[in-house]
């Protein structure tokens, strides 16, 4: 399981172009807005990556999804601990995870289905688990009572018997422990796609620490089809115009989070959209510090709301011209 954490310290390469700003007319402007002229490089920009954004068939007719294989269904109840275990990837099983294939599954998307391949519950906890946290103080020796072999001294079911059977239990906010796991069942996650909200087959993990079930998508590597590469326009990007390093979180509605890469010493952060009927291109805008400015990249969250819900539109990056992945927890 893939984590961003951003953190101050990163090289400041995707971030900002140092060209100079480029000139044209005013292509778009944020929704419900008159065009702020000070941002015509950025909407110029972003009229070239709408117009170039040709996806292959499987875009419309396969399975691309636009989010992480693992996600939450649910409210988890995050403490500092846990949270840092989850984006991180530590967990620990008290369970045997079964091995066998399961049949085909279906996975249902606002204008159809379709049959694909599933994994294992064995082969998701393997993607699931990047292994153990670094040892410190607070960290529990063993995830309570065992026998020895990590597993539960009086059993415990292996496959999750019902929706109801998640246990809370919160972990010490300060302790760096990983999530336990302590049973799995077959179901379905809602995912972003490249055909709006799909429901896909997911194996269901029930964590001891967490409120709800952390989801690893089931369906075989086989059966995905790869999210095309984006074309960015081959002018260099114009100074002061910065990307976006991924949403944070699936659209709501018409409202987009994401995270803007900008420079430590950037000012007036300005989030940016051009929507179009099929498309919708994000970015930002910030005025350059004069003076001497470490070369770091700072991730900045912004919202921005667009005229219309997004649906099955995908949303790309003004500097790279690549669809942007949820990425938040």
């Amino acid at each position: 399981m893939r984590r961003t954490i951003a953190l101050l310290g990163l090289p400041l390469l995707v971030a900002a172009g140092c060209a100079p700003a480029g000139s044209g007319p005013s292509a778009g402007a944020p929704s419900g807005e008159s065009p702020d002229h000070r941002w015509e490089a950025f909407y110029q920009r972003a009229a070239e990556v709408a117009e170039t954004w040709r996806p292959g068939p499987g875009w419309r007719t396969g399975y691309v999804p636009l989010q992480e294989a693992t996600l939450l269904v649910g409210d988890p109840g995050f403490g500092p601990g846990t949270e840092a275990a989850f984006r991180m990837g530590w967990y620990r099983d008290q369970i045997a995870m079964p091995t066998a294939k399961p049949g085909d599954g279906t996975i249902r998307f606002p204008d159809g289905t379709l049959r694909v391949p599933l994994v294992s519950a064995a082969q998701a906890y393997a993607q699931l688990d990047q292994g153990d946290p670094p040892a410190c103080a607070g960290r529990p020796k063993e995830p309570g009572r065992t026998g020895g072999t990590g597993r539960p001294k009086d059993g415990g079911p292996t496959i999750e018997p019902g929706p109801d059977g998640a246990v809370s239990s919160p972990a010490d906010p300060g302790a760096c422990i990983p999530l336990t796991v302590t049973a799995v069942r077959l179901g379905t996650a809602p995912v972003r796609t490249s055909r709006g909200v799909a429901d896909v087959p997911a194996w269901l993990f029930t964590v001891r620490e967490l409120r709800a079930p952390v989801a690893r998508l089931a369906v075989a590597p086989g059966a995905v089809t790869a999210v095309p590469e984006g074309v960015a326009p081959t002018r260099p990007a114009p100074d002061g115009v910065v990307g976006t390093q991924g949403l944070t979180a699936p659209a709501d509605g018409a409202r987009l989070n994401y995270r803007l890469g900008v420079g430590a010493c950037d000012t007036g952060i300005t989030p940016l959209v051009l929507e179009r009927d099929d498309v919708v291109v994000v970015g930002g805008g910030v005025t350059r510090s004069p003076g001497v400015c470490t070369n770091e990249l700072k991730l900045e969250p912004v919202t921005v709301t667009l005229k219309v819900p997004l649906g099955a539109r995908p949303v790309l990056d003004v500097l790279t011209g690549a669809p942007l992945l949820v990425d938040g927890p």
